[in-house]
């Protein structure tokens, strides 16, 4: 068994290193001191321990019952031996008998350890959750000491938190040393005790930052109305302001745009677009698309879907690289976008003749419009260009020879009547 000094030098350790309280370190001691006993070679033979929370001294009793005849000598004292210890006791009680620790032997100091271990690390992992289960949601700076299939493993001061490959921005590499600031995203429970989980991609990571660095964020008068986030590319946040004197744009970017870059700087260049909120979709869609010009713009309130049409020269500005852009427009307006290229006006003029030439041609009798659409995207666009065709030559721009006949047939009727 530990000496007083040995069991002194533990209490102290767990008291400053681990923050466990002295009280609850010495009887965990002792219960695990007892129950080691109960399970040893003597088992059946009870009991109690006491330490002196200022030496860390050790006594022990052994607990038995005052009987007239003694069937179990691990257990029982006779009555006689009992009143030579103490004159008092009767038949029935329980008598405590103190003994040298160190007849409890070995094999209870051994077993007792491996108690002692198991409840120190159960008040650790308890101590862990209490510690940080306020802290949830809160954004946390720590040390990294290593990494293991793509997680990387964090200090928090005398815990250690995990910051998940998932949970991570894509392109950051981290090396031992390194300082890291994440959110502290939730406390798993996994049957290892409570695990901190931190995150650097998740939206919430960076409307904290906001909440740091811009104290119209902190204090209520900018209002972070919605955000949309593709970790490492590009965050979309859309700002309004309860005071009309304050501009929550300009909050947010700060003079010379010194708080934007600061956040930029910490998520490594991510870019943070900062929009101002609009209540008519039409006019959010505006703010949140520039410098993209939305153009001919449809609302469905039911089906919360917007159409509209952007000029070929912003077409790939609103719609950005793989729809990054378009895609999170949509999340952050919570609406569904269809965005299609608008016409040029050659394009418009173009697309207004082929549409006189299909409605000529369509107002020949025995001409419907199918024939008319075919006829006039193969180039005959009027009658007069059949002055010179032949069957084969409708037949040779792809129709049958029976509606070779036919077209021709209808025009030569029509130019005759």
């Amino acid at each position: 068994m530990k000496t007083g000094s040995e069991i002194l030098a533990v209490l102290e350790y767990m008291e400053k290193e681990k923050g466990i309280p002295r009280s609850d370190m010495i009887q965990t001691i002792a219960d695990a001191i007892r129950a080691a006993t109960l399970k040893s070679i003597n088992a059946g033979y009870d009991v109690r321990v006491e330490i002196n929370p200022k030496t860390g001294h050790l006594k022990a009793w052994s607990v038995l019952e005052v009987v007239d005849s003694v069937s179990d000598p691990q257990a029982q004292i006779h009555v006689s031996r009992a009143q030579e210890i103490d004159p008092n006791v009767t038949v029935g009680d329980v008598l405590e008998k103190e003994i040298d620790p160190s007849l409890l032997g070995r094999i209870v100091a051994q077993g007792a350890r491996q108690m002692i271990f198991h409840e120190i690390r159960h008040f650790e992992r308890e101590k862990l959750y209490e510690d940080f289960k306020n802290s949830v949601g809160d954004v946390v700076t720590g040390i990294v000491r290593r990494q293991d299939a793509g997680n990387i493993y964090v200090e928090l001061g005398k815990s250690e938190a995990v910051l998940p490959y998932k949970e991570r921005i894509p392109g950051e590499e981290y090396i031992p040393g390194d300082r890291v600031c994440c959110l502290l995203l939730k406390i798993d429970q996994t049957q290892h005790g409570p695990e901190i989980i931190l995150s650097r991609s998740h939206s919430r990571f960076v409307r904290r930052l906001l909440e740091i660095e811009v104290s119209e964020i902190a204090d209520g008068t900018v209002e972070i109305y919605s955000m949309a986030r593709e970790p490492g590319y590009r965050t979309k946040i859309a700002v309004r302001s309860t005071d009309p004197k304050v501009d929550a744009v300009g909050s947010c970017v700060g003079a010379r745009g010194v708080r934007i870059r600061s956040i930029v700087k910490e998520l490594g260049g991510e870019k943070i677009d900062v929009i101002r909120y609009f209540d008519n979709p039409i006019e959010f869609l505006q703010e949140a698309i520039h410098p993209a010009i939305p153009r001919n713009i449809k609302v469905d309130e039911e089906g919360r879907r917007i159409s509209f049409e952007v000029g070929e020269e912003d077409l790939a500005v609103a719609i950005g690289k793989r729809g990054l852009n378009a895609r999170l427009t949509s999340r952050l307006m919570n609406w569904k976008l269809d965005i299609k290229k608008a016409e040029s006006e050659k394009e418009k003029n173009l697309n207004k003749k082929i549409q006189q030439a299909q409605a000529g041609l369509n107002n020949i009798p025995g001409i419907d419009s199918d024939l008319a659409q075919r006829l006039v995207a193969c180039g005959f666009t009027d009658v007069d260009v059949f002055d010179d065709v032949a069957p084969g030559d409708l037949q040779d721009a792809g129709f049958s020879e029976e509606e070779a006949q036919l077209i021709l047939e209808n025009i030569g009727k029509f130019k005759n009547s």
